[in-house]
């Protein structure tokens, strides 16, 4: 007789404790059970519902694996570098990323006569008679030197450097809508972009702060005062070039322009000499050359004749025949003032005018 608790007929065969089990090795755990795609409904369910005996289970949502989520934050990392690259310009070093915020450092030295202005009816029997009789008129005395490969730029690279410095010079000196005090684009498109925010406040806030003083970036004069006495402006200088490291040219133009002027609105009056010296240093970079831009890194100019009383920052005012400077210097230098310019003047030598 079966014992209590023991279906009839005694233990079923292949149960626990029956005959041989030869399913006793396999084991369902419970990730085994819960991975199934069919579940029995409880015996309650079956009679509530009249429903069949198993369900069909939804499909569970597997997390990414290991695996996947180091692929794709490696694919992410991928294009993220991609991208910083491709933005990035492969040449550009810290020390040009430094130089695409420097600012021009400007310095305008009037230089005040001694005595009259001397003048004359004819510009050219002025400029016989002074320093200036051997000069070359205009753009001719702008020439570039012979072009020579440094150990990273060609001949064509170094001669462009040169080409572009000589066409700021000529169009900064020597346009004849710049020095009458218009238009100054003919400069704008010639400078690096870094630099066209300093250009442009330069011309809408001028100020004799060693920064944005007009007359460093350009010659022109006060329209209300002087104009040109004839197309004849005499000039001689030089361009030099060295490479200062392997992504950079820099070039020094030095030059000495004379003007012919009059009193605006007196064609009759006698006309003077007045005299410019310009010390402009420029920087390329690979993209300047390829785009035909410079960077102006530092502009010295001293001109005269010109009063030490009057501001030289956002024009020149230049004495004309005849007249002398005004009693006076430049204007006050405060000196616990941080980041302004010293103001300065200084005298024109009696041998830089004409002997007339």
């Amino acid at each position: 007789m079966a014992g209590f608790g023991d279906p009839p007929g005694g233990t079923p065969e292949g149960a626990p404790g029956g005959g041989e089990d030869e399913y006793r090795s396999v084991v369902f755990d419970e990730s085994f059970v819960r991975a199934a795609r069919l579940q029995e409904f409880s015996a309650r369910e079956r009679i509530t519902d009249h429903a069949p005996a198993v369900r069909r289970r939804p499909p569970l949502r597997r997390s990414l694996s290991r695996q996947v989520l180091i692929l794709f934050v490696l694919i992410a990392l991928a294009f993220g570098t991609a991208v910083y690259v491709g933005v990035r310009h492969p040449y550009q070093s810290p020390a040009a990323r430094q130089q695409a915020i420097e600012q021009v450092r400007m310095t305008v030295v009037p230089l005040a006569p001694r005595d009259r202005v001397p003048g004359a009816a004819d510009p050219a029997r002025l400029y016989a008679h002074s320093p200036a009789a051997h000069f070359a008129a205009g753009a001719e005395g702008v020439p570039l030197p012979g072009v020579r490969r440094t150990a990273h730029f060609s001949d064509d690279q170094v001669l462009n450097a040169l080409a572009t410095a000589k066409n700021y010079v000529v169009a900064s000196a020597l346009d004849p809508e710049v020095l009458g005090g218009g238009g100054v684009r003919s400069v704008r498109v010639l400078l690096d972009p870094d630099q066209l925010g300093q250009f442009d406040e330069s011309f809408s806030h001028p100020a004799a702060d060693g920064r944005h003083a007009p007359t460093g970036w350009l010659v022109r004069f006060d329209p209300s005062r002087a104009k040109l006495a004839g197309d004849e402006i005499r000039v001689r200088g030089s361009l030099t070039v060295v490479e200062s490291d392997a992504s950079t040219l820099e070039v020094t133009a030095e030059h000495t322009l004379v003007y012919p002027l009059r009193p605006a609105g007196d064609a009759r009056a006698e006309a003077s000499l007045f005299t410019v010296r310009r010390e402009l240093h420029f920087r390329f970079d690979r993209d300047d050359l390829r785009l035909h831009q410079t960077r102006l890194v530092a502009s010295s100019v001293q001109a005269g004749p010109l009063s030490c009383a009057e501001d030289s920052a956002n024009h020149l005012r230049p004495l004309l025949a005849g007249q002398t400077a005004k009693a006076g210097g430049p204007a006050g230098t405060d000196p616990y003032r941080t980041g302004s310019a010293p103001a300065v003047c200084g005298t024109l030598a009696t041998g830089a005018q004409p002997t007339v």
